[in-house]
């Protein structure tokens, strides 16, 4: 009997095939994107150089949420990640509810990166219409996806170097042209910008708090680790290792990066109609710069996509092996990739493309709103189940842990408290209340399609 003909819950595992090297670079694949590249144009603006404050706190709280998805990661690694957590510890409800979330969640995150290609290639071709690159990235990146992971890790793996090594030399630049005026005909600029346009903090700390929104949509991506840990050849080493080290370089990048670009640069003075990056170096007439961050920037872009679409393709398939999707999102192709769960996942992100040609100015703000709102649905139920986690394990294998969750559970209720204030301050900001309203639709529609379910398969129960 073929794969195809087979039930999904019988099949055959993911393969474990992804190297230490390629969990991390998935990671930072992630979650260097579109938000550092364009979104920080907003948050920015919002709080201006004190932004810096707010990736430092956003880092500390993904961090913590990080560190309880590793500790059940490395106790059980399953491609199904959280929600097969959440099932096995919460309940059925949480399961469903939790593996559709991250998968909505990451389909606006996707969404999100492949608006904004378009913005990037209309820096060398103006004339291309926005959702036609976006349509052709589309199709380039299920491709990708569809390939035996172990090869869809080598594309990530170097997806994530050009960008990694791009952003160490843009600081390492920026930092020459701040400390001996290098490219900028001899003149050290300087940080004074900084501070000299308002001071540190020109609309305050209330500014600094709405440019949290940006941030943690930012930050959106590091928990693909508990979703490679399924395809991991040795999770146990490779979990914990990756996100130690992943938190850590993100830090650096996002402030390092942000550090130069407000240095070099005043912040008033961005406009948010390119990436920043590009902006910067375009207007400060560093020959070649500009062309080289706006090709980076791309690559950040398809890669993130390319991270989306792969979690996406997992989760499906978890779902259906825990019997709350469709079955035949289970399948494998003989590669051993999850092609059902691709494709499905890429059609409905092809709703970018639509969104693209009817709402060019406004699809990348309504997009990054929906993506936080699910964000923050994921976060908490990753602590929350942790603490279930701990809970059912008992005081006496908890303590026996091999990556155990830090200040636990002062840490968890930490965590639970940042996200309320977080939902508090997106119905403050214009730009993500239509996050507000969407997240308790979509909660009621899970909880509504989940009953339906649990009816039909009583039903079938009492016929058999």
């Amino acid at each position: 009997m073929s794969t195809a003909d087979t039930d999904p819950r019988e099949q055959a595992h993911l393969r474990r095939s992804l190297k230490n090297r390629h969990i991390q670079l998935i990671a930072l694949g992630g979650a260097i994107g579109t938000g550092l590249f364009y979104g920080s144009s907003s948050a920015i603006e919002a709080g201006g150089p004190s932004i810096l404050l707010a990736y430092l706190v956003g880092g500390a709280i993904i961090f913590l949420v990080m560190r309880a998805l590793g500790e059940m990661s490395v106790d059980t690694p399953t491609s199904g990640a959280f929600s097969e957590y959440a099932f096995r510890d919460w309940g059925r409800f949480a399961g469903f509810f939790s593996g559709w979330n991250y998968w909505f969640n990451y389909i606006a995150v996707s969404m999100a990166e492949l608006t904004v290609v378009g913005t990037y290639v209309n820096f060398w071709f103006p004339q291309i219409p926005t959702w036609a690159s976006a349509a052709v990235f589309l199709v380039l990146v299920t491709t990708i996806n569809l390939l035996e992971a172990r090869l869809y890790g080598e594309f990530e793996f170097w997806f994530a170097i050009v960008k990694v090594v791009a952003i160490l030399a843009m600081i390492a630049l920026g930092l020459l042209i701040i400390t001996t005026g290098i490219g900028n005909g001899g003149v050290p600029t300087g940080i004074s910008n900084l501070w000299e346009h308002g001071g540190f903090a020109p609309h305050g700390l209330w500014g600094m708090c709405l440019g949290l929104a940006v941030v943690m949509f930012s930050f959106g991506g590091v928990e693909l680790i508990g979703i490679t840990a399924g395809e991991a050849d040795d999770p146990q080493r490779s979990i914990p290792k990756a996100i130690n080290q992943v938190v850590w370089r993100i830090l650096v990048f996002y402030v390092g990066a942000l550090f130069v670009v407000l240095a070099l640069y005043p912040w008033s003075g961005i406009d948010g109609q390119a990436s920043p990056f590009v902006e910067i170096f375009d207007r400060m007439h560093v020959p070649g710069a500009a062309h080289i961050l706006n090709a980076v920037v791309l690559t950040a872009a398809v890669s993130a996509y390319n991270s989306g679409l792969y979690s996406n393709g997992r989760m499906l398939f978890s779902l259906a092996h825990q019997g709350n999707a469709p079955r035949y999102l289970g399948r494998l192709a003989r590669n051993g990739a999850p092609v059902a769960g691709v494709l499905t996942s890429s059609a409905v992100t092809a709703l970018a493309v639509v969104l693209l040609y009817f709402l060019p100015e406004q699809a990348f703000l309504y997009v990054v709103s929906i993506a936080l709102v699910g964000g923050v649905f994921n976060w908490a139920m990753i602590v929350i189940t942790q603490v279930l986690f701990r809970r059912r394990l008992g005081p006496e294998a908890s303590a026996a842990l091999r990556f155990p969750m830090p200040f636990f559970p002062y840490a968890n209720y930490l965590v639970l408290a940042f996200l309320a204030m977080l939902v508090v301050i997106m119905g403050f900001s214009e730009s993500y209340r239509l996050a507000l309203v969407v997240g308790p639709l979509w909660l009621g529609g899970l909880y509504l399609a989940y009953r339906v379910k649990v009816t039909r398969e009583r039903r079938m129960g009492e016929q058999v």
